[in-house]
C-alpha cells in the first residue's frame, strides 16, 4: 500500500477491512475495483442466508457428513438422543 493510499484512507474513513472487502467482492474494470451498492446488497443477502443455515446447523448441535470414495454417503445431526433401555 502506498503512502498516498494510506493518507486517502485516513482522510475518507476507509479501513483496510473495507479495502479487503472491495478487493474480494468487487468488480474489476481495467485497474479499478468497485464494490457498488447493488453488489453489497447481494453480498449481505448471501451472508444472511449463510447465517440462517449456520443457525439451523447449530440448533442440530452441528452436522456431520460422511464421504467414501469421493461420494457423499450420509449425513446426520450431531445431537444424539439418549436411548432408553
Amino acid at each position: 500500500m502506498t503512502k498516498h493510499m494510506n493518507a486517502r484512507m485516513n482522510q475518507r474513513g476507509i479501513t483496510r477491512q473495507l479495502v479487503d472487502l472491495a478487493l474480494a467482492h468487487g468488480d474489476w474494470n481495467h485497474n479499478e475495483c468497485r464494490l457498488d451498492p447493488k453488489r453489497l446488497r447481494m453480498l449481505i443477502s448471501d451472508l444472511d442466508a449463510l447465517r440462517a443455515s449456520a443457525l439451523r446447523a447449530l440448533d442440530k448441535g452441528g452436522v456431520a457428513v460422511v464421504e467414501t470414495g469421493g461420494k457423499l454417503v450420509t449425513t446426520y445431526s450431531r445431537l444424539r438422543k439418549q436411548r432408553r433401555h
